[in-house]
Parts: C-alpha cells; structure tokens; sequence
C-alpha cells in the first residue's frame, strides 16, 4: 500500500504542473460537442475554493492513471504467495500487460467522451441552456475512465487466476453464456450514460478479451499438463 500511494503522490505532482494542459484536454469532449474549442462557456467553476479543488482533484486523478503499475502490482501481490517460483516468473509478463491494458480502457473512455456527452446534452430543451459545473462533470469524466480501465483488466486477472492454479481454461470458458450476460450487465449498470453506444463500446472489447484470456488459459493448462505427464513418465 506504501507503494502504491507513493506512485500516486509522484504522479500527482507531475498532474499538478500539467494542470493548464489537462484542463484544455478535458474540456474537449463538452467544448467540441458547442462548437467552442477556443472560448468554451459551458464549463463553469463555483466558489472560492472552486479552482484549488479542482485542480487537486486533476492532479490525483493523474496521479491514479500514471501510477496504475505500482497499485496494479499491490492487487496482484494477494495473489503472487500461492504461485510457485517458475510460475512468478510467468507472472512477471502479466503484471507487465495490466498497465497498457488498463491504459489502454483509459484511453477508449476518453474517446467515447463526445458521444456520450452529445447523447446526454441532446435531452436539453432548446429553449434552455445547460451550463456545466466542471467538478461535477470531472468527476463524471473519472467514472467513465477508471470504469473503462479497470475493466480491460478483467484478461489479465483471469490469466494470473489461471496461472496461479485457481481457474481452469474449460472453468473459464464453460459459463460462457452467463459470462457475456455479465459482460452486459456491468456496462449496463456501471457505465454512467447508459446509452447503448456507450454500453456497446466498452462490452465488444470485454467480450473479445473475455474469449482471448479463456483461449490463453486453455493453451497454459496444455503445457501445465503435458509437463506433468513427463515428469510422471519420468
């Protein structure tokens, strides 16, 4: 844990210098949806407190992303004890995939941004404006990043699971059916739009990845396996 919010405070600070930059990033998706990219009104921040807040919660917000290797690491140690020494070493190519895997749900999340928020401002009456507290939007912004990431994680779990002799590849793949349902139901709940684009785009992935981590896991218990049988032949 000292890991971990040691990673998150480095990466924080870097958030903090960068702040004018983030801002900017993070105002495209509402900005470019009003066609106003260069002076964006939408976006409004209250009270006097309102900006240091703000730029607190950006800072940590980056802090989480950057630092996603040493938190990621911190969940994978409740499993690593179990393991034998040849398959820590095997697991050391995991802990490696959870970070591009979880940069990578960030990175979707980001982009899915302007169609969920041209999907959710599209209810505004013409006759009204629809002016954007940044605080609330932010924090709208962290559930849909950190929702997109962390569930991109879900093949490098199951794998790590297999490795560590808790899933079988035939366990994993067996309720296929009711895992897709699962799939399905998770972006139904969790994603905050809960517009089915939005929905789609973070179930196909999952789907795939789904798929791909019960096919590596069935490749792994073949090898599991076949060394087993020649050290008994042995």
């Amino acid at each position: 844990m000292v890991l971990a919010a040691a990673g998150i405070f480095l990466g924080s600070i870097g958030g903090w210098f960068a702040y004018g930059t983030l801002i900017k990033t993070l105002s495209k998706p509402v900005c470019g949806v009003e066609n106003k990219i260069a002076d964006c009104n939408t976006l409004y921040i209250s009270g006097v407190l309102g900006p240091l807040n703000l730029q607190i919660k950006i800072a940590l917000l980056v802090g989480v992303i950057l630092s996603a290797p040493f938190w990621l690491y911190q969940l994978w140690a409740f499993v690593a004890p179990g393991l034998h020494k040849k398959e820590k070493k095997w697991s050391i190519l995991f802990i490696i995939a959870a970070t591009p895997f979880f940069a990578t749900g960030v990175t979707l999340g980001y982009y899915i941004l302007p169609v969920a928020i041209k999907v959710l401002l599209g209810f505004t009456p013409a006759s009204l404006d629809n002016l954007i507290k940044f605080d609330d939007y932010l924090d709208f912004v962290v559930r849909i990043m950190l929702i997109f990431g962390l569930a991109f994680e879900l093949p490098v779990f199951l794998v790590a699971l297999n490795i560590a002799g808790a899933l079988t590849g035939k366990a994993i793949l067996k309720p296929w059916r009711a895992s897709v349902f699962g799939i399905f139901l998770f972006t139904a709940a969790f994603t905050p739009t809960g517009d089915p684009i939005t929905m789609l785009a973070l179930a196909m992935p999952l789907c795939g990845l789904y798929f791909m981590a019960g096919g590596i896991s069935l490749l792994n218990d073949r090898r599991r396996n076949r060394k087993k049988s020649q050290s008994e032949e042995e």
